[in-house]
Formats: C-alpha cells, structure tokens, sequence
C-alpha cells in the first residue's frame, strides 16, 4: 500500500543516488561523435579599441578546424538579449564576439575550434590581437561623476537607467519625525560560483535542419526561444535539454554569448561543437549579483515607529545588460517595506555602466539588498533610540489580522505571522540569557555580538502581468497502461528536490506508490512548454500545476471507474488509490487498473478519449511572501579582528512543507552564502578594471569549518494563492542571514563606538577600527 499523505514528510531525495554514486550526466558527460571543441580568447583589457585581429597562425595550428571572431559573425547571430525593460533604459548592442572594441576584462574577443580542447587552447595563444586601451571607470559613482569615461559613445553619460518609486507623503514624515537616521550602505559584488560551470553542446542536423542545445541553464524553454530569433532558426526546429545542472544560484537563469556561438558553430560546420566553461572564465565572463551602494534614512517617532524611508542607490550594471540585469534593482525598491508597517516610502535608483562583468540575478536578486538596507537601519535606529532591537522591530510589524496586507510599495503580502517567528527564534536562541552572557563576557574583555533579522521576501514568481517572459507554469501528469506515471514540470530543478516533491504530490493525489513516479525535466522536446525555476517559485507555481494535473487525470478516473462498476460517480469514494462504491468496499478498482481501461479503450464512457492524462498551466494571482527571523550569535577578537560565529538559529516560514528534509537543505545552503556575503566574499576590479579576484585563490568562500551547526526550525503560514499553500523557500536563508550576521557584528562592537561597517567585515577591516578607538582611547 502506498504511504499516506506524503506531503509534509521527510522524504530523501530520490534524485541523489545517481549524483553520489557519479552516475549523473552533467553536460561535459554527453558524448558525441566527431565533437569538435571550442576555446575563447578573452580581451585582457577593461576597455579597448580593437585595432586588428590576425587569426592565420591559429588556423595552422594542428587540430584546428575553424577560427571565428566578431567581425565574421556579426551579421549572423543577433545581439545578446535584455527581456527586463524600463522606459528610460538604454541597451547597447551586445554581440557575441566583440568587433570594435572591448568592454571589460573577459570580453570575448575570437573563438578557436579544434579536434580536442587541448588543440583549440593552444591556438588562442597564436590569435594576435593589436589593442588601442580606453580610459577605464569600473566604480560606479566615479562613472556618474562629471568627465568620467564614457562607455558606450552613443550616449553622453553611463546612465543605463533610472527607477524610481514613491508613495506617501515623505516630506511631512520627515517633518514630523522624532529622530532621522541616515546610513551609507555597500552591497559588494559577490560570483555565483557554481560548483559545475557554464557548459554548451550543440549538435545541427542539416537533413532535418534540427538544431539541439545541451546547456547547463534554468530556463530551457526561455533559452529555446531565444537561441530561435538570435540565429534565425525556427523555434520548432530547435530543442534546448537540461541535463544536470550543479548548481546555478540564478547564474544559469540567463542567455549567454556562448550558448548561440556554439550552435552557430555547429550549423555553420555540421558537426557538434562543445565549450566547457573554465573556473577563471566562470569569474571573469558569468554574471556577478548585488553591486549596489547607497544612502538610507529613516524618519521615526521617540517610541521607534517608523513614519517614512527613502533609499538612493546606484546599481554597478557592468558593461552591457543580460537578460534581466535591470530588473533586479527594482526588486530592491519593491522590498523595502520589509516586514514591517511603513506609510510612505521612496526609492531612486540610477543604473550605471561600468568597465566590468554585467550584473543579473544571484540567489536573491535583489531582495537580499532590500532586507539588509532595512534590517540595518533598524538596528541603526535602536542604537540611536537606546531601545532593544527586539522591541523596535515588534513595535511595527503588521498584525496577523492586518493580512493580506498593503505595502507602501504597492505590494499585497498574502499571509504573515511575523510575530510569531520571531518569538520562536528568540525562545530557541535563549535571547534574553544571551544578552546576560554578553554583559558578564564585556567585563573580561570579550565581545560577544547578538544580531537579529526579520525579513520577509517576494517568492513565486509570477503572475505574468508582473514577469518580463511569463509567470505561468505548467504539468503534466499521465499514468501509463502498466500503472506507472510520468509527470512533466516546465520546471527545470537543479538541486531543489522537485523530482521528490513534485513525486509526492502526486503520490497523495493519485494514491500511488512514491516509486512508481518518474518526473521528467528540462527537454524541450518532451516538456513542450515551461518558464523555468528561479525565483523560489518551482513549486509554488511549477507544484501547483503538477496538483492541477494530477486532479484532472483522477477525475477522469472516476468518471472510468463509475463507468466499469455501474455507478454514478458521485457515490464513489477514492482511498488509497482505488475507487470504490460508497457502502460496498470490496467493489472496487484500481487507479492502475483503470489506466489500462484507458488505454484498451473498449469499456469508456461514450465520446471519452483514451488515454489518461492532463496538462494544466497554473497562472497565480499574486507573488508569495516567505517570511522568519534569523538570529546570529558571534565572538569578535578585536585583537585580531577575527569574527567567530557562535550560534545560528532560523526559524523560517514558507507556508505549507511539502518535504521539510528539502526546506532545512535549501536554508542551509542560503545562509551559508549570506554569512558568506557578510564576512568574506567580494569581486574586486582595480581602477584599471582588472579582475583582482579571479580564482579561488583570491575569492573567499565560506568553509564547513567556518559555520556552526545550524539550528533550524519554521511557523507555517499557508498562502492563499495557492492550493499547496506553499510559498517558497530557495532563497530564504540567503536573504535573512546576511543582516543578522552584520547588525552580530556590530553589536559585538559596540563599545568600541562602532555603528556600521561595510561588508565584507573582514579581519584588518574590524581590527583597524577596534585599533583606532584603542589608540584614541590612549590620547584621551
């Protein structure tokens, strides 16, 4: 008998055997034959004119069977594409392969393609390339500034673009307020760093004029559609599959030069063609998140409540856009209500070119920088106000009985109970024995820090009036005539779980075994239509649409079932995957065998068709609003200014947990990047725009030894836009974890005089600070 109700429990992934065991096909494992190799010269400069390119040498050079650069396929493959509009955005022509000149360390320059990969790097080092440098801008507000470089001479300046949103009437909150706390904040750039990096096949059938893209990518169907109008092949000749992505981040939620290069070059020389992206290109040439700096004030009144907010940023575009590049920032102005009630709020942002890699979406996109601005000037308030920051935060949370509730912003928050989740956190913490163990530790010399972060967080991407390429998703759920079933997602999962909890979704709705369920993902040619997975929205919107299918496929069932029993479909009871007469439980059949009925099709009600199975495309009304309080707890030695993270507790709330073993990974992973923001990691351009942190070596990533064990728990409130109820967790731990570690810091600090420090929080950053009040401390 199959288990009963698998939602909500502890299920392993049924996806990790083959990936332990190395029998997982990423890629760089597909094999065909006669593959040829492709290898990319980089421009080595931030900003050049290409006076000359002389490829005669790399064409001689053994195994080479082609070499291309910008000027020999620019009218061949269309630019690279930005779906995230703004009416006062400006979008330079983008192409694969630079012509005239580059844009930043990394640009691509020419492509060698050769028998092996091997034969194709040695080439690139014959390519001689005759630059003419540029003036380079690679700080952001040095590139607003009066006679800066300009980047793209089309334009008079390094705007991209501006975005502002406003509501409530600031100018009397400010009046009216008791205190105005200002702070300048800095979202260092951070690279995604998947384990596997980018990765393109692409084989071209010229008999059938079919062309097939392998990519490591979230959106296959995305990516379909654009290769189709960047190479002018038809949509329906062109598949893109996914096979195993390790891991993206939101770095794979994209469409890159390579992926048309390398199909370009495979239709243009009729064989399959391979770029496997290198660690030190996966730095220089994959998108960088975050890259925001700007100013924040907050008027409130003696007791803490908070009139009003205003933030002006200014968003490190790099030098071109990618797909969705200036629709991040926005996202930043959307969240900046927090989990808090805030009558009237303003945001500018001003979108600028700079000498560097684009920025685009890293996991967060945009959310993280709205929940670390008003987390730390919440913290930055109750400093000012001498009020615990426990309270200040309390003091203007929105009631549960205020849901759904109306942001300033223009958001519609579906369901909350911040309260609640922040009363769990400080009970798991032990707050208020914290708070004695700080002081009694201050008085040997030892500075314990205490943080906290409420955060609530936009999830489910969609509805489609609110996405720049659709919000819908779809599933399909179709039971074969041996009673096995098959469920295709537009979802493309890549480390979530789906093929488990998608599985169980469909196992309590059709009553069948976990292990007669296979999920297919990330086929163009099996799964016909999808949007993809980022967003935390895969089972928010992808889940609910597998629900919907799996609820029409046994509907139809039913109808079968009366059909073979003689009964009106309304006096047949489901159990345990079989349909039976209510009253009479010995008659009865089977949801296997009533999809063999389906199949045989000789005993179906008339005009039913055969077969059973159903798609549904699930479009939501609205986003989802995950929300919890994250809790950090660190040790700071001000003699060494290194930073030890005591205790962690997370208490998050998702809505309905389909698999709570899958919601504890994806928090795990999300605050192990958020420490890693606050604490180590950073992309650092000099002012000549070179990449000074292009490899592991010099880009610092948070270590196993460097986190304690975290202490995991979660409220849930159901969301109302969804049948689930599930609002969406894969980035939650990302986005609560990066102010708690910060304002812990700080904290920790206090009686140093330390208000705010600018990630990273680095050692010499902290022990030059704990130096100067020591030294000044002595002249006093």
């Amino acid at each position: 008998m199959p288990l009963s109700r698998l939602v909500g429990a502890r299920i392993k992934r049924r996806e990790d055997p083959r990936l332990v065991r190395g029998l997982a096909h990423y890629v760089d494992d597909v094999r065909l034959p006669d593959t040829l190799h492709v290898a990319i010269l980089r421009s080595p400069h931030a900003h050049a004119r290409i006076r000359s390119i002389r490829v005669e040498e790399a064409s001689k050079a053994p195994g080479v069977v082609s070499v291309v650069t910008g000027i020999d396929i620019r009218d061949s493959i269309g630019p690279v594409p930005v779906v995230a509009q703004n009416p006062t955005l400006r979008v330079p022509l983008h192409t694969v392969l630079a012509v005239d000149k580059v844009c930043y360390v990394g640009d691509g320059v020419a492509a060698v393609v050769a028998q092996d990969s091997y034969a194709a790097q040695d080439a690139l080092d014959l390519i001689q390339v005759d630059y003419e440098p540029l003036p380079v801008v690679s700080d952001p507000e040095k590139a607003l500034a009066p006679g800066s470089p300009v980047i793209h001479s089309e334009w008079p300046d390094n705007v991209a673009f501006r975005w502002t949103l406003k509501q409530g009437n600031l100018a009397k909150a400010f009046r009216d307020a008791y205190r105005i706390v200002k702070q300048h904040l800095v979202h260092q750039r951070l690279a995604p760093i998947a384990i596997e990096g980018r990765g393109v096949l692409a084989r071209y059938l010229p008999g059938e004029k079919e062309l097939t893209v392998w990519s490591s990518t979230q959106i296959p169907h995305l990516l379909k559609t654009q290769l189709s109008i960047m190479l002018r092949q038809p949509e329906n000749l062109v598949r893109v599959i996914a096979p195993e992505v390790g891991g993206a981040f939101g770095s794979k939620l994209n469409v890159y030069a390579e992926e048309a290069l390398v199909a370009y070059l495979s239709r243009t020389l009729n064989r399959p063609v391979k770029w496997i992206e290198e660690r030190r290109e996966n730095f220089q040439a994959t998108i960088h998140g975050r890259g925001q700096v700007g100013d924040v004030e907050i008027a409130v009144k003696k007791d803490g409540t908070i009139l009003g907010l205003q933030y002006r940023a200014i968003a490190d575009i790099g030098a071109y856009h990618q797909l969705l590049t200036p629709g991040i920032p926005p996202l930043t102005g959307l969240m900046l209500s927090g989990a808090y009630k805030i009558p009237c709020i303003s945001m500018e942002v001003t979108g600028v070119f700079t000498n560097k890699m684009s920025t685009d979406a890293y996991r967060g996109a945009g959310r993280p920088e709205a929940t670390y601005v008003v987390e730390r000037i919440i913290d930055r308030v109750a400093q000012e106000l001498g009020i615990d920051p426990v309270k200040i935060r309390q003091k203007n949370f929105p009631q549960r009985r205020d849901f759904p509730f109306k942001t300033a912003t223009g958001l519609i928050y579906d369901s909350g109970n911040y309260r609640a989740a922040l009363s769990k956190a400080l009970k798991l913490a032990g707050y208020e024995k914290l708070r004695k163990e700080q002081k009694r530790l201050r008085n040997q010399g030892r500075y314990l820090g205490i943080g906290l972060s409420t955060y609530v967080e936009i999830s489910g991407m969609g509805p489609s009036a609110a996405m720049p390429a659709g919000g819908w998703e779809s599933g399909t759920v179709r039971v074969e005539p041996t009673g096995k079933v098959t469920v295709l997602t537009g979802t493309s999962p890549h480390g979530q779980g789906q093929e488990t909890s998608f599985a169980q979704i469909v196992a309590d709705e059709l009553g069948v075994d976990l292990d007669d369920i296979t999920v297919v993902h990330g086929d163009t040619a099996v799964v016909t239509s999808g949007i993809g997975t980022f967003g935390s929205r895969a089972t928010a919107v992808g889940g609910t649409a597998v629900l919907q299918a799996a609820t029409k496929v046994k509907e139809k069932a039913r109808k079968i079932a009366a059909n073979i029993l003689e009964a009106n479909p309304v006096d047949l009871v489901f159990s345990g995957g079989k349909f039976a007469v209510k009253g009479v439980p010995k008659k009865g059949i089977t949801i296997q065998q009533i999809a063999l009925e389906a199949h045989l099709a000789t005993n179906l009600p008339k005009r039913m068709e055969p077969g059973l199975s159903a798609t549904s495309v699930f479009e939501p009304s609205n986003f989802t609003f995950p929300f919890g309080t994250h809790i950090c707890v660190v040790e700071v030695d001000p003699k060494s200014g290194e930073v030890t993270v005591k205790k962690y507790i997370a208490v998050d709330d998702c809505g309905k947990v389909i698999n709570p073993l899958l919601v504890d990974g994806q928090i795990q992973g999300g605050i192990a990047q958020g420490i890693g923001q606050a604490l180590w990691e950073g992309v650092v351009y000099d002012e000549n725009g070179q990449l000074l942190t292009g490899s592991l070596m010099d880009y610092a990533l948070p270590k196993a030894k460097d986190l304690p064990r975290l202490e995991l728990a979660r409220t849930e409130t159901p969301t109302p836009v969804n049948p689930l109820g599930a609002k969406g967790v894969g980035e939650s731990g990302t986005i609560g974890s990066t102010p708690a570690v910060v304002n812990a810091v700080v904290d920790a600090l206090a009686p140093f005089g330390v208000v705010h420090i600018d990630m990273p929080l680095m050692p010499e950053k902290i022990w030059r600070l704990c130096r100067s009040k020591d030294a000044a401390d002595r002249r006093g």
